[in-house]
C-alpha cells in the first residue's frame, strides 16, 4: 500500500469502479468516451497515481451518474491530494507514520485492541513522555518533545465537530503496567474514565480472568472509511509496521475484533476495573 494513497483516493477509486459497473460499459468503452486509454480508466480506479478531475467529471457524466453523485465523486478527485496538519513534519516522520496520520485523519472510525500499552489516541502528554524515554535508543529530549507533540496534535481529531468513532479494547495489563510513575499512571487512568463517558468512545477492559482470547495477532487498529470496502488494519511491530488492507486480512482482523468485544467487560465494568486499579495505585 503506497504511502501516498489516501483514503479519498482509495474511495474515488471504489466509487468510479461502482459507477462503471452499475453502467454496465468496460473500461475500453469508458475511455474511449471520454477520450483516454484504457489503462487511464483502470489507473483512475485501482486508486494508483493523479487523477484529473475534468476526466472524472465526464467519466461520472457517461456512466449517468446523477448531479449528486458527480459533485460528490469530483470534490473526492479535487481533494484526493489535499496535504493534512502533519506535512510539516513529514520529512522527519517514518512513513508509515506518515500513512497512518493521513488514514486516520479521514477515518470515520477506529477499532483498537491494546495488549501493551494505552492507545495513542488516548495518552496523556506525561505517560507518552515516559514511553519515550522508556525506548532503547536514547532520544534527546527535543526529539522526545516533538514525537509527543505530534501524539497530541494527533489527538485533536476526537475533539473536532465530526470525531470518529473510537472504540478501544485494553487488556487488563495495560492499565496495572506502571508507566513512568504512580502519579503519571494515576493521571493516565483518569483519562481513561473521562474518554469512557464520550458519546464518541466506547472502552471496555478484556480481564485476566478471561484467559486465552483471540488476540493472538496482537495490538492492531482497523481503520474504517465511510464504505466496509475501504478499511485497512494497521499491525505495530517493535520493528515496523504493517497496512493490511486484502479482504481474507480484513476478515481476519474484524472476526478477532467482535470476539474479543464478546470477551471483554462492558463499559460499565470496564470503568469500574479501571477505578479499583487507579485507587490501588
Amino acid at each position: 500500500m503506497s504511502a501516498r494513497t489516501t483514503t479519498r483516493r482509495r474511495q474515488l477509486g471504489s466509487t468510479l469502479r461502482k459507477l462503471r459497473a452499475r453502467s454496465g460499459m468496460t473500461l475500453e468503452e469508458a475511455g474511449r468516451l471520454v477520450g483516454v486509454s484504457k489503462a487511464t480508466v483502470s489507473r483512475y480506479e485501482t486508486q494508483a497515481g493523479p487523477v484529473k478531475w475534468i476526466v472524472v467529471d465526464a467519466l461520472c457524466r457517461e456512466y449517468g451518474a446523477t448531479d449528486a453523485e458527480r459533485e460528490a465523486v469530483v470534490r473526492l478527485a479535487k481533494d484526493a491530494k489535499q496535504q493534512g496538519w502533519w506535512s510539516s513534519f513529514a520529512d522527519s516522520i517514518p512513513e508509515s507514520m506518515n500513512l497512518l496520520l493521513t488514514l486516520e485523519d479521514e477515518a470515520v472510525r477506529e477499532d483498537h485492541f491494546s495488549c501493551v500499552y494505552v492507545p495513542g489516541l488516548l495518552q496523556t502528554r506525561a505517560y507518552s513522555t515516559a514511553l519515550q524515554k522508556a525506548n532503547e535508543i536514547r532520544l534527546a529530549s527535543a526529539e522526545i518533545e516533538r514525537l509527543v507533540d505530534i501524539r497530541m496534535k494527533r489527538q485533536e481529531i476526537l475533539t473536532r465537530p465530526n470525531p470518529p468513532q473510537l472504540w478501544a479494547i485494553l487488556d487488563e495489563s495495560v492499565i496495572r503496567r506502571v508507566v513512568g510513575s504512580a502519579k503519571t499512571m494515576k493521571e493516565q487512568l483518569a483519562r481513561l474514565l473521562e474518554a469512557n463517558e464520550s458519546p464518541h468512545i466506547t472502552l471496555q477492559v478484556l480481564p485476566f480472568s478471561k484467559g486465552a482470547h483471540s488476540a493472538a495477532l496482537g495490538s492492531f487498529v482497523i481503520l474504517g472509511g465511510s464504505e466496509s470496502a475501504l478499511d485497512v488494519v494497521y499491525v505495530d511491530f517493535h520493528t515496523g509496521s504493517l497496512f493490511l488492507e486484502k479482504e481474507e486480512e480484513l476478515h481476519r482482523y474484524r472476526l478477532a475484533f467482535e470476539y474479543l468485544r464478546a470477551q471483554a467487560l462492558d463499559m460499565e465494568a470496564s470503568s469500574s476495573l479501571i477505578q479499583r486499579v487507579y485507587e490501588e495505585l
